[in-house]
């Protein structure tokens, strides 16, 4: 079993996005604005949905990791780290996912 995290991702998005050369995609990305990042997270996401939809296995293990590398640039992008997220996560799994939505004011 593999034992690359989604840590390790975060690291190495954190490495390139400061890229200087040209030759990081990470960092051209990072460069052309949150808007940008999050077109291309959407899209990912869309491109996932479809591969779900359609039963892809083989797709929706591509567009999975597709989806957690342009959720990371954004994030990297918002200045929030992956701690904060795991953080979040961390307190919704101390209840049960009904009960949390349950408690939601919106």
């Amino acid at each position: 079993m593999n034992k690359f995290s989604l840590s390790d991702l975060e690291t190495i998005v954190e490495e390139r996005a400061s890229s200087k050369d040209g030759s990081s995609y990470t960092a051209m990305l990072i460069t052309t604005g949150i808007e940008k990042c999050a077109q291309k997270m959407g899209e990912e996401a869309t491109e996932a949905v479809i591969a779900a939809v359609t039963g892809n296995r083989a797709e929706m293990i591509k567009e999975s990791a597709d989806v957690l590398y342009h959720l990371l640039v954004v994030l990297k992008k918002m200045n929030i780290p992956l701690e904060e997220i795991m953080a979040e996560l961390d307190k919704r799994t101390a209840q049960s996912g009904l009960e949390e939505k349950a408690k939601r004011t919106n």
